[in-house]
């Protein structure tokens, strides 16, 4: 059997993707405002980051106007809500074995 390390998601590896999933698995959708603020990030650092994860498919991004400013917001797919719950689980496993 593969030991639990293997199975942990590669994606969410760096601890930004990593914040970034966990703010979007308890809120339906956040701007990109919203989420670099509550992450303490940079425009750059969470661009970069949100566009990782939107690659593999994980995260959505909805533009839009409201008025004559650009709103960007985020979601997690279906798929990446289920990949980060997959990520969670090994993580847990890891913790209930014996060292």
């Amino acid at each position: 059997m593969k030991h639990a390390i293997h199975q942990l998601n590669k994606a969410f590896d760096h601890r930004v993707r990593l914040g970034v999933m966990a703010v979007l698995m308890a809120n339906d959708g956040v701007s990109f405002n919203d989420l670099k603020e509550t992450l303490d990030l940079t425009d750059g650092n969470l661009a970069s980051h949100v566009a990782a994860l939107e690659k593999v498919g994980y995260v959505q991004v909805n533009k839009q106007f409201v008025g004559k400013k650009p709103n960007t917001t985020y979601t997690a797919s279906a798929e990446g809500k289920q990949a980060f719950q997959d990520h969670l689980s090994t993580l847990e496993k890891l913790l209930r074995q014996d060292g």
